[in-house]
C-alpha cells in the first residue's frame, strides 16, 4: 500500500516488512544485521530481531486459533484477506478480554507508542482497484528493488533506534558508518 513516514529526518512513500535474512535486500524488506558491528548496530539488531519475533508469535497465535488464517490465501483479493485478518484480531482480542482476570489491572501506557522523531501515516483513500498494466508493474517493481533505498532506510532506522532507546547503550556514534551487505 502507499504509505507516508519519516525516520531520521527523510521522507518515504513504501512500506516495509521486517524479515530474517532469507529475504533479498529490496526497498521493502528489512533484516538485522547479522554481524552487528558497534552499539548502533547491536542495538538495532536485538529491536528488529524482538519486534519481528512479536509480529511472528502473534501471527502463530492466529493460526493456531482460526484455521482460516492457515488456509492458502493466494486466490483471495486482498480486500477480503484484509477483512478476514481484522476480524480474527477483533476475535482474538475479545476473547483474551472475556479470558482474563477481571481483576488484574495494566497501564495501557505501557503499550502505546510516544511521539519520537519518526511518524507515519497511511493513505486511507489508497485503492487496491488499480488497473494493473505493465508499466504500472514495473515501475513498483523497480522502487521495491532499489538496493540503495534498501540501505537508507536501514541506517535512518538504526539511527532512529538508536536516538529512541540508545540513552542506555553508552558510546554515541554520530552517524551510519557501516554499510549493509
Amino acid at each position: 500500500p502507499q504509505v507516508n513516514f519519516s525516520v531520521n529526518g527523510r521522507e518515504y512513500h513504501l512500506d516495509y516488512y521486517l524479515t530474517d535474512g532469507i529475504y533479498p535486500k529490496w526497498a521493502n524488506f528489512i533484516q538485522s544485521i547479522p554481524i552487528p558491528q558497534g552499539s548502533k548496530a547491536v542495538l538495532f539488531a536485538q529491536r528488529q530481531e524482538a519486534v519481528r519475533k512479536d509480529v511472528e508469535r502473534a501471527f502463530g497465535v492466529l493460526q493456531a486459533r482460526f484455521a482460516i488464517v492457515k488456509n492458502f490465501a493466494l486466490c483471495w483479493d486482498k480486500v477480503k484477506i484484509g477483512k478476514i485478518m481484522r476480524a480474527c484480531n477483533i476475535l482474538h482480542n475479545m476473547i483474551v478480554e472475556d479470558e482474563r482476570d477481571e481483576y488484574t489491572q495494566y497501564d495501557i501506557s505501557d503499550f502505546q507508542q510516544g511521539e519520537g522523531s519518526g511518524s507515519s501515516h497511511v493513505d486511507p483513500t489508497y485503492s487496491t482497484d488499480i488497473s494493473t498494466n505493465i508499466a504500472n508493474q514495473m515501475g513498483v517493481r523497480t522502487r521495491i528493488h532499489d538496493r540503495q533505498a534498501h540501505q537508507q532506510l536501514k541506517c535512518d532506522l538504526v539511527e532512529h533506534i538508536w536516538l529512541k532507546f540508545g540513552s542506555d547503550c553508552g558510546n554515541r556514534n554520530s552517524h551510519c558508518r557501516f554499510p549493509f551487505k
